[in-house]
Formats: structure tokens, sequence, C-alpha cells
């Protein structure tokens, strides 16, 4: 598998949107996303989207250019109609709308519809950390095509689901969470069946309901697994309310629309923590929490408790110094696009 580092990849990445029809700055947007997913470690949410992204701008499916609409607002809400353009565009636009307002009010939240795949969702909470402030986002895919089965089913009827809370600290890696609600995300069966590697227990079920490792079953009639295991219940449960917030509070729905067209829902909020408590301590004593978690002896076979947040931020510095490992699979698709677009000696991938 090859090694590229971030700048490189980031620049391939931005040229074949561009030339797919991007704007400058969606594909920037686009290409940082990802791109940050892969240096965080989340390679699921990285570079391998790139050629489906392209994909869907030919099926009409993604619109460059299209101009986001405010279709109702408050000093402290927001409701985004994105007219099918970049999610990584669109939903950035919104999260710093609503940073902006709850400046001013303290508390703001917005809901956002119609925007293709909004990529890693730790990207919007952490916009607001880095501006003193407790992000919180989650995310359903709208009527879309299902990938988890809800706990005690065979068949898929709910998306990923993720949730994303980030907070400021002290901490040199920044304290956040990015789960999805599914016992995996969607991309890494697919980057396994790219790496032709096993997966798992516990990840997916096949067309007949049965436990798998093999990846190739997801897209022969599986599903994913809800977050759980035994207990499934609860990341089940998670799914249904993300659902709730993304799908009928946008006004999405639920259940699968025929044409299969992406369409991620988002809701977003943010909460000026000086509205609370002075920041300088809330930040110090976010770390002090870390540390104290950290300071625990490791149980059998532990490397050693991490902070949430804190195994991203290590990778990304290690990637940064030593390039991103890009499977062989997602990297011929790269230079394939490069050749069809006639970039490949452009872009030093003939």
């Amino acid at each position: 598998m090859p090694i590229v580092h971030a700048d490189r990849l980031t620049r391939i990445s931005a040229a074949l949107l561009r030339v797919a029809g991007a704007s400058e700055e969606e594909a920037d947007a686009v290409a940082n996303g990802c791109v940050n997913a892969n240096l965080a470690g989340h390679d699921s949410h990285g570079v391998i989207a790139i050629p489906t992204y392209v994909d869907r701008i030919k099926a009409g499916h993604i619109v460059p250019g299209a101009r986001w609409t405010i279709v109702q607002e408050s000093p402290t809400t927001t409701v985004i109609d994105g007219q099918w353009g970049f999610g990584f565009h669109v939903n950035a636009k919104a999260m710093a709308l609503t940073i902006e307002k709850a400046k001013t009010a303290n508390v703001a939240a917005c809901t956002v519809f119609r925007q293709s795949h909004v990529g890693r969702l730790a990207a919007y909470p952490l916009m607001a950390m880095r501006e003193g402030m407790i992000g919180i986002a989650t995310a359903d895919s709208g009527r879309s095509p299902k990938h988890v089965a809800p706990f005690g089913g065979k068949e898929a009827r709910l998306g990923t689901n993720p949730i994303s809370i980030a907070v400021p600290s002290d901490l040199d890696a920044p304290f956040y969470l990015d789960m999805a609600t599914s016992a995996v995300a969607a991309g890494k069966i697919q980057l396994a069946v790219a790496r032709g590697e096993e997966i798992p227990p516990g990840w997916i079920i096949d067309a007949e309901g049965r436990h798998t490792t093999d990846p190739t079953q997801y897209r022969k009639g599986g599903a994913l697994l809800p977050l759980g295991g035994t207990e499934g219940y609860k990341g089940s449960g998670l799914a249904a309310m993300v659902e709730v917030l993304c799908g009928l509070l946008t006004g999405l729905g639920f259940g699968v629309e025929p044409t299969g067209r992406h369409n991620d829902g988002c809701f977003m909020a943010v909460f000026n923590v000086a509205a609370f408590r002075p920041l300088q301590d809330f930040k110090r004593e976010v770390a002090e929490f870390a540390h104290y978690l950290k300071s625990t002896p490791p149980s059998e076979g532990s490397k050693g408790v991490f902070y949430p947040g804190e195994i991203e931020g290590l990778r990304e510095q290690q990637r940064l110094r030593d390039g991103i490992e890009i499977e062989d699979a997602t990297w011929e698709k790269l230079r394939a696009l490069a050749r069809e677009y006639r970039l490949d000696t452009v872009l030093d991938l003939a």
C-alpha cells in the first residue's frame, strides 16, 4: 500500500473534485475533510470516499455550486436547506452560523437537510471547541438506503447515525467523542473489502441474519449490527433517537426513498462555556479530569486508558510526520480518475 503525505493527498483529492465540477471552495472543503479523517485514523471517511463523491456528481445526486438557503430562523435556531450541495461545505457553514449565534445568545442549534455526505462528523463540533464552546452534532442519511439492523432484527432499518461532542480543554489532543451508533461505520466494511481482510465477529450479519466475518456479505443483503453486542438495544435506541433529531425534526422522514439519493440530515447545537463558568477554569478541569482517568492502573492486556480523542490526536501527529497509508484499491481508483480527466501527469499519478 502506498504511503502518501497529507498535503499531496489533499492536492490530488481537490484537483479531482474540481475537474468533476466542484468549486474551489467546495473542493477544498471536501478534500481537507477527507484527509483530516485519514490523519485521525478514520480511513473509512477518508479519501476512499472521493471516487464515490465523483460518481454522485456525475449522477446528479450532488449539485456543485448549490446555494444553501435558510428556511426559517430565530436568534437561537436555524433551519437550513442544503439544496443538494456538498455536505462538508454546507454543514461547516451551518456550524459557523450556529457558533456566531451562540456568541450572542450562549446557546444555539440548527438542523440541516438536503445535503450530501458530511464526512467525519467530529469536524463540526471541533469547530465549536476551537471557539471555547461545547459542540454537539448528530447525523443520519435521510431516506437513502439503510445499513443497520435494529436490535433483534435481520433487515436494515437504521443508519449508522453518528454522535459527536467536542469540549474545550488545556489538553494537547482535543477532548471529543466521535462514534457511530452501529458496531462500526459502514465505511469500515468497505475498507476491509478493499484491503481483502476479514472483520471481527459482531460487526455484521448476512442476508439470513447470521453472524459473519466476511465483509463481502454486507453488500449481498447483509446489515451492520447496532453498537453494544449482546446489549445492542442501547446502540439501537441511540440510533433511533438520532433518526428523530436528524430525520423527523428536519422533515426528511424515515424509511427508504426509491432513488437512493444520499441525503444527510444533521442536528447541531453549541453551548458557550463562559455562560456557565469561566472558560479557563473549565478547560483546566477538563484536562485534570482526563489525567485522572488516565491515572488508573491498566487492566490485564491493556495498554492503559486513553481519554476520548487522544488516540486520534496521537495518530494525527504520527501520520503528519510519516504519511498516510492508502489501500491499493483506493489508490488505483484515484489514479483511474486522474487518467479519465487527463490529470495523471499533472498529479504525478501516471
